[in-house]
């Protein structure tokens, strides 16, 4: 980080490489170029390294149509490529592309930044590597290896074989955003790095969420030359974004810290775990080392199967503590029901309470009266706790395993209570339940002082990185063991069951049971309404809810708690909550047998397809109901959107006075639904199955492909469609003959075409809409959406 990320006399401390633009640096390395154009295909960008394989001078390619500096057959090869690019963070590849004739093909990379197609081209260098069938190998190794640190070791172990690089290692980030090298393979004569920590800031928190973005990064050497992007800035005064750039340089800080390493080119591999980054494939060479796009893709593949698979097994892990964890829960419900015991009575369940979720102490603030057991803070020190509890959310556990951190006086007791995993239990007035874990001090290794010192140099004031990364020592106090994602749920199941069961102990009179089912009913909704405001914020009248009112015994109430937390959280991830436009609609009713049946219906979000395995959530959907409760549950991934079917049976529903919950629909949305058959034709088998989805969200009831002129006759011949999709070129042959012929029907239809503006519709088919690759909705709701249905 140099002193122009900082204002002269600014403070220097270890958050200013955080602050660091390092996704606009504006320079590429020289292994490749980089070329940038505009949605019309106009050249704006260009690194000054392309006149070395283009012939030209940089300047004077820039406002050219690319056409006039490409071969048309390479830009037809990157427009298809184009539409199949899923997501605002997809990348694509292309190997072997001859741009310009009589000179040596490339391997491209090609994704979108901004308003911009970015096109990153490198030396072919033909490995014949078939990255599937290879890393289908690796992964078999991975999968005969049962422990968790044999896994770890031999996926370094592999991609060091794949890579070739002198040093690889698995590097896993803690929650604090430092790091600790868990696993390393490594070439003899080197050190070392098995088991060092690294603080928070030598991989900054830009940095890390670049990793998350961008599964590959390759530094090919250290010491080349930066090669500006002209011209740096667009016409609005912006630098060009290249965070999913495989060129984009890094900065100087960063090649320092490389040398005072020791290393002279690195290649990193992310390691996702739900979508968030769990850790990295860290590899390091003593000398430069640039290894091909291909051998770089199969890098990658290997990186993201691993993550599945170490996914996988930690979900199998999680699956068994959680299930334990609910048996005792259930258990405990079962006993405070039947027993008649309000939250007074709860203290007399804190064995129960304390085998739900692995803790030394235990503490409950019920009334203003106080129950302690275990490692606990004093009475008076757990009273002045609650007062900071009651400044939390109400409707939220709340987990730190440094009390001290964020409640001063916490670090007088520490040593008894040094974390909590605080469970809301009303909310007027405010009890708790806390559990608490003693202070875990452990002995760090970290790779040389942490602390990094603000040194006068050649830029002027500067965070300078160590220099020394030998073994240096610290213990660690304050802190206890960390609560896991699976012990917060557990929790907050807890939380809502107690309310449960605690609200209906007191249906003792008529006004009581009128409370009791109106505050019921908002529980009911806390399945749902709670959740999506955790995703939703102020827009979580996208869920939009309808249906009879029930009050659902306390074993119903616990199953349907985890499995519409289940469904929010894919939905928000995957589903039509992820999407800006998508909607969820949930209908509930009585059927013949007085059983409840729950309709889950997703709207609006991006296609969707079925799970390849099934993970720990889609159990949970698709088991739990039938499992628990003897009930019912369909799940069905269509592509327009998730939809579910629970039935739970009516010995574990009770009626309530009648009161509409919602049924809220949202205005001004008019689907454009195109209705009927329509025909694909088109040879990339890829880019018709992003058609088919795109016409099918549109409203499609069928769609047909064909990848030939004979292939569609022939299915026009046996039934004709409503509407069709044209890809101009098919390989050998065009798809004119198949227009005339749907001409000839009164058909309508449109082309697509990957040539831009200099393909020609034929005279004697009129005006017909012609679509540019890559296209999506939009195009053709412009295409379609006036056309008259037969």
């Amino acid at each position: 980080m140099d002193a122009s990320t900082e204002e002269q006399g600014a403070p220097v401390d270890l958050t200013s490489c955080d602050r660091e633009p390092i996704h606009v640096l504006g320079t590429v390395q020289p292994f490749g170029f980089l070329l940038a154009v505009s949605s019309d295909w106009i050249l704006v960008r260009a690194s000054a390294n392309a006149q070395e394989w283009l012939g030209r001078p940089a300047e004077d390619l820039l406002g050219l149509p690319l056409d006039a500096i490409v071969d048309r057959e390479a830009i037809h090869l990157l427009r298809g490529h184009l539409q199949t690019l899923r997501g605002p963070d997809a990348v694509d590849r292309v190997f072997g592309v001859r741009l310009v004739p009589d000179k040596p093909v490339f391997d491209i990379a090609l994704h979108v930044s901004g308003g911009a197609i970015i096109i990153e081209a490198e030396p072919s260098a033909p490995e014949h590597l078939s990255a599937g069938n290879l890393v289908r190998n690796m992964v078999s190794r991975l999968q005969q290896t049962a422990e968790f640190e044999p896994l770890c070791r031999e996926a370094a172990r592999q991609m060091r074989a794949l890579t070739g690089f002198d040093r690889v290692m698995v590097y896993r980030f803690a929650p604090d955003g430092s790091g600790e090298v868990i696993a390393e393979a490594v070439r003899s004569g080197l050190d070392r790095y098995l088991g060092l920590h690294y603080p928070a800031s030598d991989i900054p928190k830009q940095a890390r969420a670049l990793y998350e973005r961008n599964w590959l990064r390759i530094i090919a050497d250290i010491d080349a030359p930066a090669i500006p992007v002209i011209p740096p800035h667009d016409p609005a005064g912006e630098p060009l974004d290249l965070s999913l750039s495989t060129l984009r340089t890094v900065s100087s800080i960063h090649l320092e810290y490389l040398r005072n390493m020791g290393v002279a080119a690195s290649l990193s591999v992310s390691i996702l775990r739900d979508g968030r980054l769990w850790g990295l494939f860290a590899c390091h060479h003593t000398e430069p080392r640039h290894i091909s796009l291909e051998r770089r893709t199969a890098a990658e593949l290997f990186g993201q199967m691993f993550s599945w698979i170490l996914e996988s097994r930690e979900r199998e892990v999680l699956a068994a503590q959680e299930a334990l964890a609910r048996e005792t829960h259930n258990r405990l419900m079962s006993a405070m029901a039947s027993g008649g015991a309000g939250l007074e009575g709860l203290a007399d369940f804190a064995d129960e309470l304390s085998g739900i979720v692995a803790c030394d102490g235990l503490g409950l603030w019920v009334n203003g009266e106080v129950t302690l057991q275990g490692m606990t803070p004093t009475r008076e020190e757990f009273t002045g706790l609650v007062r900071f509890l009651n400044r939390t959310a109400a409707s939220r556990v709340y987990a730190t395993d440094e009390i001290g951190r964020f409640h001063e006086p916490g670090r007088d007791f520490n040593e008894r209570a040094a974390g909590m995993l605080a469970v809301p239990v009303s909310r007027t007035p405010r009890d708790f339940l806390v559990f608490f874990r003693k202070e875990v001090a452990r002995t760090v290794t970290w790779a040389g002082n942490p602390e990094k010192p603000a040194s006068l140099g050649p830029n002027g004031v500067r965070l300078t990185p160590r220099k020394s990364f030998e073994a240096w020592r610290e213990v660690v106090h304050g802190r206890s063991l960390p609560w896991t994602d699976a012990e917060a749920r557990t929790a907050e199941a807890l939380r809502v069951t107690l309310l449960e069961v605690i609200l209906r102990l007191s249906d003792s009179a008529e006004r009581e049971r009128k409370e009791a089912q109106e505050r019921q009913e908002l529980l009911i909704a806390e399945l749902l309404t709670v959740e999506a405001a955790a995703y939703l914020g102020a827009k979580a009248d996208r869920v939009v809810l309808d249906g009879v009112d029930v009050l659902l015994e306390p074993q119903a109430f616990t199953t349907m708690a985890l499995v519409v937390h289940e469904l929010m959280t894919n939905s928000a991830k995957y589903g039509a909550l992820s999407d800006s436009g998508g909607r969820v609609d949930v209908r509930w009713e009585r059927d013949g047998f007085d059983s409840l049946v729950v309709h889950w219906t997703e709207t609006g979000g991006p296609a969707v397809k079925a799970p390849t395995r099934r993970g720990f959530g889609s159990t949970i959907i698709e088991r739990s109901v039938p499992y628990e409760l003897k009930g019912e549950a369909e799940v069905r991934y269509a592509l327009t959107g998730l939809a579910a079917r629970l039935s739970i049976p009516a010995a574990f529903v009770r009626a309530a006075p009648p009161r509409a919950v919602r049924a809220a629909k949202p205005e001004g949305v008019q689907p454009v639904s195109f209705g009927g058959t329509a025909l694909v034709v088109e040879d990339n088998m890829i880019i018709a199955l992003e058609a088919e989805e795109v016409l099918s969200a549109l409203g499609a009831d069928a769609v047909d492909m064909a990848a030939s002129v004979r292939e569609a006759l022939r299915l026009i011949d046996a039934s004709p469609p409503d509407r069709a999709l044209l890809d101009v070129n098919l390989g050998a042959e065009t798809s004119v003959a198949v227009a005339r012929r749907l001409a000839e029907l009164g058909i309508p239809f449109a082309f697509a075409t990957g040539y831009g503006e200099s393909f020609q519709v034929p005279p004697d088919l009129g005006d017909v809409p012609v679509i540019k690759k890559p296209y999506g909705a939009d195009s053709l709701r412009q295409a379609f959406g006036r056309s008259p249905r037969r």
